[in-house]
């Protein structure tokens, strides 16, 4: 007996070697491929804006390859799983071990502990990692892969508080200057007070703005009373990054600036908020794929079939894109339909996970 429970210690660590491993093979060969790809389309765009060596390497591609890989886990993940389980499998290595009188529940506690490395290693990058490294990519292509010639945000409404308002007609991100700038205040549903004003320009050194040009009304009852001047500085629930136009903004921040982002738009109101809660809820739910896809991964391809490691391997590749389509799927439906965020985010996860515990129970034990 004791020299059962020593194989199984055995057995426990070679499927956990084997597991990681794989992995960081399979990570490997798709960080080389991901990269090549992308030099190759990217090239000119580095060219054109004379980018320097080192900001690519050290700015560009310390964000792109992270968060790529986090994105593909899922994916790179299922292969490795698929790949060496099918291997043994081919190689009569999973017969013996549970006609030794292993379970094939307790066959898959290796897998599930391995599955929780990944699990723990996608999290931290996802809510702690990802969000710095995507400021400096998105930085980078800011300036040289896509830089914004026209960084105008146009018409924003805007609500900075539970009683005040806020229009800017134009918003320019590269000056910090607004144009055409309306505040109103309420009291209940009666305006009390209405600033117009030509400019409000952003103080990076004093962190308020200035208003240019403004004409106050003040509305006490049946009275009025019309302040003009040329500048005044105030303070306001709002900042330049409030009217930020360029792509990816949200996956760059991180979960403290999120967090205070979504309480803001609770009160404003901008049609940010699903946006806001998908990249949320991903950064938590998403991880959660790994053990899915293991389990999976071992039910489809701990048989020997007469295709080898092929046929589990191109399965388990099929399996793995449409998984990645789905969760596409419920992101858009979510954006364009309606769907609540936190259902679309567990939704593929839940149908896929039932899946996996269906095969498991249909698998050769």
């Amino acid at each position: 007996m004791a020299w059962l429970r020593s194989s199984f210690n055995i057995i426990d660590r070679y499927i956990i070697k084997k597991y990681l491993s794989t992995f960081v093979f399979t990570m490997g060969i798709f960080t080389v491929v991901a990269v090549v790809f992308d030099v190759s389309e990217r090239l000119d765009d580095f060219m054109k804006h004379k980018a320097p060596l080192s900001k690519i390497i050290f700015e560009y591609y310390a964000g792109f390859v992270p968060f790529y890989l986090n994105m593909l886990s899922p994916l790179i993940n299922f292969i490795a799983v698929i790949f060496f389980t099918a291997k043994m499998a081919d190689q009569t290595e999973i017969v013996p071990i549970l006609s030794g009188g292993m379970s094939f529940n307790r066959f898959i506690r290796p897998y599930m502990i391995a599955a929780t490395v990944i699990f723990a290693l996608n999290f931290a990058f996802s809510v702690y990692i990802i969000p710095r490294t995507n400021k400096l990519k998105v930085g980078f292509e800011r300036v040289y892969v896509k830089p914004v010639e026209n960084n105008t945000k146009s018409s924003t409404h805007m609500q900075i508080d539970s009683d005040s308002y806020v229009y800017i007609d134009n918003f320019d991100n590269n000056r910090k200057v607004g144009y055409n700038f309306v505040l109103e205040k309420f009291d209940g549903g009666r305006m009390t007070e209405k600033l117009m004003a030509d400019r409000i320009t952003w103080d990076s050194v004093k962190n308020n703005w200035r208003i240019e040009n403004y004409t106050i009304r003040v509305i006490d009852s049946l009275n009025e009373e019309m302040i003009k001047g040329t500048s005044m500085d105030t303070l306001l629930d709002m900042t330049p990054r409030d009217f930020e136009v360029y792509d990816n903004i949200f996956t760059s921040m991180n979960m403290t600036e999120l967090n205070d982002r979504i309480e803001k738009e609770k009160i404003r109101g901008t049609g940010m908020m699903t946006d806001l809660l998908l990249e949320k809820y991903k950064r938590f739910v998403t991880p959660l794929a790994a053990y899915v896809l293991t389990l999976m991964g071992v039910a489809l391809s701990s048989k020997k079939v007469r295709g080898g490691i092929g046929l589990s391997l191109g399965i388990g590749i099929g399996l793995s894109f449409t998984y990645i389509v789905f969760i596409q799927f419920a992101t858009m439906f979510s954006l364009k339909g309606g769907l609540p965020p936190l259902i679309a985010v567990f939704v593929p996860n839940v149908i896929f996970g039932l899946l996996a515990l269906y095969l498991l129970r249909k698998a050769p034990k």
